[in-house]
């Protein structure tokens, strides 16, 4: 999806990626050898190996490796096999280095602080440059992982359309993934400690994040104006060879990518498995459908909406998830809701019940594990279930080892307390 390439129009194909860390077998403390990972398969230290319609790439970091659809998909479908296929590939070359591929957002144990190991190969001169800027060591740079979807836009119109609608639906997407709610061994009190984290890690320069929701811009020229150029300019004194002065730099919820004519989602936590990846992917793209298309609001209604108001509506899910209350009228307006208030689960029930209503259709399985998500909550609700109240390191890790056990076999988590 390259500027120089077809411009598709909206919703005519989609990016995924998804992250996974490293683990040992046994322990399931981190294990950085994704470098290792790629030098068997590929027979040197790269950063990019393809296999077939699934690409493996490394991150940040040497316990995370990241899997994505080789280029644009035009459907969803099938995509869970795909992702499970190399997900088991990885775990057969883990054998032999006694790891595994674990899912979620965060590592609920790991110390940044001393088990962080960068990437040192291709590609690390931009992690070098991070690191010497925001000191890469902390959970909000070293301790994350994320499912993103690339959405296509042709033209200033449809991207005036999608970053819109995208605006709107940012504040509740944490409701249905949201996965971390562990960090250092212990509960948090929040239901997304990773997007906490990672709208925290650049506070020493605060624009490149903003507010997580973005500005209401509608053209390409204005996004430069507005958010590129600025963030450019403030990142200048402390990169001065411009190593990082690009899209990517931007750290809001969702930014534009110029380059390949997409608008990135970066708020989903990574699910147990590609099955619930790919569902979430699923009820979010069909409800942003139907944002565009003005079945609800109007693009100006949705353009209208204050970024500050958008912002604390986004904290409260990070915090609350599915049981966050929304009393904000004039936003379920946005969505046509017919109560003056609700929890969140009640407000994604009626849009998966709308998107029904509209003709959209799913594979059997991808509706199966759509409903699992808005009847037992967000995979972060379930592992608190899991564990219990109190948090005994014993249970701890018999939950994420059975998330493992998830990943590896492509299933959903069920929590049994």
């Amino acid at each position: 999806m390259s500027s120089t390439a077809t411009a598709y129009p909206l919703f005519a194909v989609y990016g995924i990626e998804i992250e996974y860390m490293v683990v040992d077998r046994k322990t399931l403390s981190v294990l950085p050898v994704t470098d290792q990972i790629m030098k068997k398969v590929a027979g040197a230290y790269v950063s990019d190996f393809e296999e077939g319609p699934i690409a493996w790439s490394n991150e940040l970091v040497l316990h995370v490796m990241e899997l994505k659809t080789n280029g644009p998909v035009a459907a969803l479908d099938g995509l869970p096999e795909q992702f499970l296929s190399s997900l088991q590939h990885i775990n057969t070359i883990l054998e032999d280095m006694n790891g595994i591929l674990l899912p979620s957002a965060m590592h609920p144990w790991m110390d940044p602080h001393h088990e962080t190991r960068l990437w040192p190969h291709a590609s690390s001169e931009i992690y070098d440059a991070y690191n010497r800027i925001f000191d890469c060591r902390g959970h909000g740079w070293s301790n994350l992982q994320s499912m993103h979807i690339n959405l296509p836009f042709a033209d200033d119109r449809e991207f005036a359309q999608l970053h819109s609608a995208l605006r709107v639906l940012l504040p509740i997407m944490p409701a249905i993934a949201a996965s971390s709610p562990i960090m250092d061994g212990e509960f948090t009190g929040l239901m997304d400690t990773r997007l906490e984290t990672y709208r925290r890690n650049s506070e020493k320069i605060p624009f490149i994040t903003g507010l997580m929701i973005p500005e209401p811009v509608q053209t390409r020229e204005e996004y430069q104006q507005k958010i590129l150029r600025p963030l450019y300019q403030i990142i200048a004194p402390h990169d001065p060879t411009g190593t990082i002065q690009h899209e990517w730099l931007n750290a809001r919820g969702a930014i534009a990518r110029f380059e390949r004519n997409t608008i990135e989602i970066r708020v989903l936590d990574t699910q147990e498995s590609p099955l619930a990846d790919i569902a979430v992917a699923n009820l979010i793209t069909s409800t942003l459908k139907l944002l565009v298309a003005e079945k609800w609001s109007t693009l100006d209604q949705q353009l209208a909406f204050s970024t500050t108001d958008l912002a604390g509506l986004f904290l409260d899910h990070v915090k609350n998830a599915e049981q966050a209350v929304i009393k904000d009228r004039d936003y379920l307006r946005l969505f046509a809701f017919p109560d003056k208030q609700c929890e969140t689960r009640e407000l994604w029930q009626y849009l998966l019940e709308s998107i029904m209503a509209a003709g959209n259709n799913f594979p059997t399985e991808i509706t199966r594990a759509m409903r699992h998500i808005l009847r037992q909550g967000p995979l972060a609700r379930r592992i608190c279930k899991a564990i219990g109240g109190e948090m005994h390191r014993p249970r701890l890790h018999e939950t994420y080892r059975c998330l493992g056990e998830c990943l590896s076999a492509g299933q959903l988590f069920t929590a049994i307390d």
